[in-house]
């Protein structure tokens, strides 16, 4: 659920929804699938774009239910280039969302590339901007072991960091990877010219 809910939203209000689905009893597959979309478009409201999320989530509680009697451990055995294959042909789950659910729900060593990944990436100068989404996780599939423990920790290391320091706008004085980066470098400069005029 905190895949789907999570696209286009802060993990807070995630985090709200997700308690709100816990308070009516509606955390389970059979129970997803069986409240009402009204209703569920109430519990999940604060994620934002919750009529959306709510069609997203019945999608997946109907496969769910009808390809695998409900059960998640039937869903996630299948080998992870399949299981992927099957996620991406739901309602609503695109590539971040699937490999999301590998990673973080069935433990598949697949590495989510998300908007904090391309923007940090981007500026250390390791991928093009628009770089498309396979090729950016490709970089992490070639150079690190295929562990889902260090792509859960690595990647939210990364989520850190954005929301820390490499913002949209970034905040470079202090960044641990100011002297890696092309970005960081020339924010530097730029002040040390500034500096000098003064």
């Amino acid at each position: 659920m905190g895949a789907i809910l999570t696209q286009s939203a802060a993990w807070s209000n995630v985090e709200r929804a997700i308690s709100r689905l816990k308070a009516a009893g509606c955390l389970t597959p059979l129970a997803l699938y069986e409240v009402p979309e009204e209703r569920l478009a109430e519990l999940v409201r604060p994620s934002g774009y919750f009529r959306a999320k709510t069609a997203k989530l019945k999608a997946f509680a109907a496969h769910l239910a009808g390809r695998h009697g409900g059960d998640l451990e039937r869903l996630f055995a299948p080998e992870t280039a399949a299981l992927r294959q099957e996620l991406l042909a739901l309602y609503g789950i695109g590539p971040e969302t699937a490999d999301s659910i590998l990673l973080y729900a069935a433990g598949r060593p697949v590495f989510v590339v998300d908007a904090y990944t391309a923007r940090l990436l981007e500026r250390l100068g390791l991928a093009r901007a628009g770089e498309r989404y396979d090729e950016l996780q490709r970089l992490f599939r070639e150079h690190l072991p295929a562990d889902p423990v260090l792509f859960n920790e690595y990647h939210a290391l990364i989520v850190r960091h954005g929301k820390e320091a490499c913002r949209k706008r970034p905040l470079c004085d202090g960044c641990g990877l100011r002297r890696a980066c092309p970005a960081g470098l020339a924010r530097e400069r730029a002040l040390a010219v500034d500096a000098a005029f003064v």
